[in-house]
């Protein structure tokens, strides 16, 4: 039997706005609200709301909490959009013009391959956190909801529920709910990934198993600067001054289906940056650039001239993708071991700091924010550093005790 419980803010404790609890079912609490007289009628108007709680003294506050809001104008209507619709509306109208195309396209996998399918059904308004909570518990044990595919790891999912909680977030800007449920839901804790990198001795096998091929430059600025994949193949001659021996780094490429390859401006204002290069860096962009003035020549008007310095014989850019999986092919087929080519701009730093390099030089090369960023990223080459500096310490006192016994020597004589 359902069971009226007034409010107190039937006696005016609600702004003005007067409602009562009812209870249908054990736990099963909705709020029900006088919203006025029909105009027509003169016949009592009611709303009803169901609420999260599922006792009697939460539903109360939670009851007093929606009065007080629809009483100053705070509360917001539940939209009749379902969680799927609102999505693709956010990206449509949000997303596409406002980040970068890959991250867009990265969001739109996302919502279409797992949000969509796990949260869609649900209205915008009726999702709470534990539907979301739910979600992400699924995926974590059975992956997609399509039955593609395995079970999700704790990254991927907290991925997602970035992406879910930026496009929420984006919801309670706009007027379509009042609060977002992601801010309640805790994520899983990703498991942090063993770097790998190349030790010194890999890279210099590395480096002589791509001399003299297409590979060497590419692979060698990556190695040599730390710079990313997309900087790298996004770089122009006008970018490099080879007599002073730096690089400029003023734009990534990037490769998305809607839009082929692209180039975009760095993220943040460190990440455009001027690189001071080795000299065998040099050496080799000095050999690659006569190369490419031959193979110029050799296409003649054919010559796509996109002033790139990693570009393919005929001028036009390397797919980004294309190089990643030819650098794989390479690894294994000289006996290396099996890293990504974004491990690359990793052993740069990890040679860096094992060789004593202050971490502000290497952030600043690798165009991080903040040196904290570098220390973090790279905290598993701290451990032989710290060995380094206690020998070197060591060093400092017994030098100091030999000086304290030839002052003393010197005194008694």
């Amino acid at each position: 039997m359902a069971n009226d419980v007034p409010s107190s803010a039937e006696e005016g404790s609600g702004a003005g706005m007067k409602g009562h609890l009812r209870e249908r079912g054990k736990g099963n609490w909705w709020a029900v609200v006088d919203i006025g007289k029909d105009p027509t009628t003169s016949k009592r108007r009611q709303k009803w709301h169901k609420l999260t709680a599922t006792t009697k003294k939460k539903s109360q506050d939670e009851l007093n909490r929606l009065l007080t809001d629809m009483g100053t104008g705070a509360y917001v209507s539940p939209s009749n959009l379902t969680v799927s619709e609102y999505l693709g509306r956010w990206l449509n109208d949000y997303a596409r013009t406002n980040v970068a195309a890959q991250t867009y396209q990265r969001y739109e996998v996302i919502v279409r391959q797992h949000l969509a399918p796990a949260l869609g059904a649900i209205k915008l308004g009726k999702l709470t956190a534990l539907d979301i909570q739910r979600c992400h518990a699924e995926a974590l044990e059975g992956g997609r909801k399509d039955g593609r595919g395995k079970s999700l790891s704790a990254r991927t999912v907290t991925h997602h529920h970035r992406v879910l909680r930026e496009a929420l977030e984006m919801a309670v800007e706009w007027g379509m709910i009042a609060r977002n449920p992601a801010d309640k839901v805790k994520p899983p804790r990703p498991v942090d990934k063993e770097m790998k990198t190349l030790t010194a001795a890999q890279v210099d096998a590395l480096l002589r198993a791509v001399e003299g091929t297409r590979f060497q430059v590419p692979i060698l600025l990556a190695v040599g600067t730390g710079m990313r994949r997309g900087e790298v193949l996004a770089l122009r001659w006008q970018d490099a001054n080879l007599d002073a021996g730096t690089l400029s780094v003023r734009r990534s490429m990037e490769r998305t289906k809607a839009a082929g390859i692209s180039f975009k401006a760095p993220k943040t204002v460190k990440g455009a940056r001027v690189v001071t290069l080795p000299a065998v860096v040099v050496q080799a962009l000095r050999r690659h650039l006569a190369e490419q003035s031959r193979e110029r020549e050799l296409f003649g008007p054919d010559y796509s001239d996109g002033d790139l310095v990693c570009a393919r014989p005929d001028g036009l850019p390397i797919s980004p993708d294309n190089l990643s999986r030819d650098f794989t092919a390479l690894l294994k087929k000289h006996g290396l071991p099996a890293i990504r080519l974004h491990d690359l701009r990793h052993t740069h730093a990890t040679l860096l700091l094992q060789g004593g390099i202050n971490p502000k030089v290497i952030s600043e090369r690798l165009g991080h924010s903040t040196v904290r960023i570098t220390l973090d990223v790279y905290a598993h080459s701290l451990p032989s550093m710290q060995e380094e500096a206690a020998r070197r310490f060591d060093g400092i006192l017994s030098q100091g005790s030999i000086e304290q016994v030839q002052a003393a020597r010197l005194g008694a004589s």
